[in-house]
């Protein structure tokens, strides 16, 4: 097993938990402060690092868990396993099974939408509310540009080899790159350092469920069919509008079926919404958290 160097400083301030699943795989994950509980949830290829500016400000009044899905961050990246979106429900069922929460406030952006949702929907008495951060829990379209990182040889010769996913992501999954730090960046490449280390990052681009036979469309169609449930439930939306991936589309379809949602539409900011748009989230969230409390 090849782990990175944790040496991110003041950036990532955090204590490591890590739970143990089958297999002898470890998941790493943040627990940090006190109070009523709120779940992050990361998706493909950032890691709990991308929460690392709200999980500061929530921590001082709330309960913040945030889980490196298996693969990713600094959770065990093991060569041979299944990653698919019903091992990532499991696994976050086993953690939040294992750490006996209640009343959580889910918070999901990209694959953590198809995951936490996926778990949410066969534990509804277990959910209060839900932040929504350019994601999905449902199919939809996706663009050539992450096809292409589907094909085979070519996909894992470059996601894997030459580092075009996670790298390339730096720049294409925001709108002003120029305003992120090297540090920063640095700290979102971090666990993917080699070709093992990128193991999870090319199996989830894999996993997208775009037809019937693909190995998670059950999964995903299971939530789809069930997020009806949560149509009273309060949501909050923030979302990127220069998104090459989630875009416009996506947030029409939360709409759609979550028309009582407070969206709030951020328009210089991509697909990692939470990293460009922090200033104006931070107040939203914590407000949003408050309601009804």
């Amino acid at each position: 097993m090849i782990l990175p160097r944790h040496d991110l400083g003041e950036l990532y301030p955090f204590q490591s938990h890590y739970l143990q699943l089958e297999n002898q795989v470890r998941m790493h994950y943040l627990d940090e402060g006190e109070g009523p509980v709120v779940v992050l949830l990361h998706g493909n290829p950032t890691w709990s690092f991308y929460y690392r500016e709200l999980i500061k400000s929530l921590s001082g009044q709330y309960r913040v868990i945030v889980p490196d899905h298996v693969g990713c961050g600094f959770s065990d990246k093991p060569q041979r396993y299944a990653y698919t979106l019903s091992r990532h429900i499991a696994n976050l069922d086993r953690l939040l099974t294992t750490l006996d929460v209640k009343d959580i406030t889910l918070g999901v952006h990209d694959w953590g939408g198809a995951i936490g949702f996926g778990w949410a929907v066969d534990h509804p008495a277990l959910v209060r509310k839900f932040v929504v951060f350019n994601t999905a829990a449902f199919s939809g379209p996706c663009p050539f540009s992450i096809r292409v990182c589907r094909w085979p040889v070519l996909g894992e010769i470059i996601v894997r080899g030459f580092n075009g996913f996670a790298l390339p992501a730096t720049r294409m999954a925001l709108a002003h790159p120029s305003r992120i730090s090297a540090a920063v960046k640095r700290g979102y490449l971090l666990p993917y350092d080699n070709y093992a280390n990128r193991i999870a990052v090319h199996q989830f681009v894999k996993d997208i469920p775009l037809t019937k036979g693909a190995a998670s469309y059950d999964t995903i169609k299971h939530t789809e069919d069930l997020l009806s449930i949560f149509c009273d439930y309060p949501m909050l939306i923030c979302w990127g509008a220069q998104d090459f991936c989630f875009n416009d589309w996506y947030l029409q379809q939360w709409q759609v079926r979550f028309p009582k949602a407070k969206t709030h539409y951020f328009e210089e900011a991509g697909h990692y919404v939470v990293e460009e748009a922090i200033e104006e989230i931070r107040p939203l969230v914590m407000r949003f958290l408050e309601e009804g409390a």
